[in-house]
């Protein structure tokens, strides 16, 4: 299992990333409510200002303070070891 660091030493499972997404819609807002409703919402802002969300295949909604960019970044990097460490193994 990959872990994705979405900021403050947080994890996230890369498998289960579905979208990494701003919050500033008003259909991103409106499914952050559904979540703390029910209670599949985790913040892992750390009190500070939410700049990324983060949408999980189990309807898991994850509110980080790192930008969806610097997620993506970290997500992609993550795929590109893992894409050299294949190679690497078939030679």
């Amino acid at each position: 299992m990959k872990l994705i660091n979405i900021g403050f030493g947080n994890m996230v499972s890369a498998s289960r990333l579905v979208a990494i997404v701003s919050p500033e819609s008003a259909p991103i807002k409106r499914i952050m409510q559904d979540a703390k409703e029910q209670g599949t919402l985790i913040d892992a802002t750390y009190g500070r200002r939410t700049r990324a969300v983060i949408l999980t295949d189990s309807d898991h909604v994850i509110l980080s303070a790192l930008q969806p960019e610097t997620v993506a970044n970290r997500f992609n990097d993550r795929e590109d070891e893992e894409s050299a460490e294949e190679l690497e193994e078939d030679e």
